[in-house]
């Protein structure tokens, strides 16, 4: 009922910058939290970047000064500005968020990932 589509990942150098988009789409009656984890070869899922519905923000340390998540609420959408990238960003990343549909509680959705290669 709910999906979350990924896009903007690819191949970069380091030093370089990225955007990410997350579209929600479906029975959608409310989104509360969205974020942005990554998971490289070998290592475990990891918070990158988490935003509120009302616009508040936290980061992973590894990120802070680097990345911005953003969000606009009318569209459904999350994004994740990439910048100054290092080879460690190298991960599938994925979008989530926890939404309502109509009728129901909060559950929280995943999108499919989407790669983000960064060269040396």
């Amino acid at each position: 009922q709910v999906q979350l589509v990924e896009s903007g990942g690819g191949l970069v150098q380091s030093g370089g910058s990225l955007r990410l988009s997350c579209a929600a789409s479906g029975s959608i009656f409310s989104i509360n939290n969205m974020g942005w984890y990554r998971q490289a070869p070998g290592k475990q899922r990891e918070l990158v970047a988490g935003i509120t519905k009302g616009g508040s923000t936290n980061y992973a340390d590894s990120v802070k000064g680097r990345f911005t998540i953003s969000r606009d609420n009318a569209k459904n959408l999350v994004y994740l500005q990439m910048n100054s990238l290092k080879p460690e960003d190298t991960a599938v990343y994925y979008c989530n968020a926890d939404v309502a549909t109509y009728m129901g509680p909060y559950h929280t959705y995943w999108g499919q990932g989407t790669q983000v290669t960064v060269s040396s």
